[in-house]
């Protein structure tokens, strides 16, 4: 059985990877669209539209020690693939195809790495 308050400082750390991220992106001219997009594949944890025009799904990862690898090496194949999903089912609810991108933020340490079409 996981230790709770473990659990709890995970959802911590999470939020605050997130909020960071969110300041980072409005700073570069994103627009946040959706915080927490759950669908029936995951939940993105941000959807933003890049000054470019972009829709990103944002995953963040947020470390404070690289003992299990890096933040970004969290993101596995079959978490890209439920991205995909989440991507198509984005656009379902759009009711039509939009330009999709999906970035990863890296959160380690308070700083941010932010990668663009972090994969395809």
């Amino acid at each position: 059985m996981q230790d709770p308050s473990k659990n709890f400082h995970q959802k911590i750390l999470g939020r605050q990877g997130e909020d960071l991220t969110v300041k980072y992106l409005k700073r570069h001219g994103y627009k946040i669209l959706k915080r927490n997009f759950r669908t029936p594949f995951g939940e993105a944890d941000i959807v933003a539209k890049s000054p470019d025009g972009y829709t990103c799904l944002v995953e963040v990862k947020a470390r404070e020690t690289d003992a299990f690898g890096l933040p970004t090496e969290a993101v596995t194949r079959q978490k890209q693939q439920r991205y995909r999903m989440m991507a198509k089912f984005w656009c379902e609810l759009q009711n039509r195809e939009v330009p999709i991108r999906f970035d990863v933020s890296s959160v380690f340490d308070g700083k941010i790495e932010y990668f663009e079409n972090a994969f395809i």
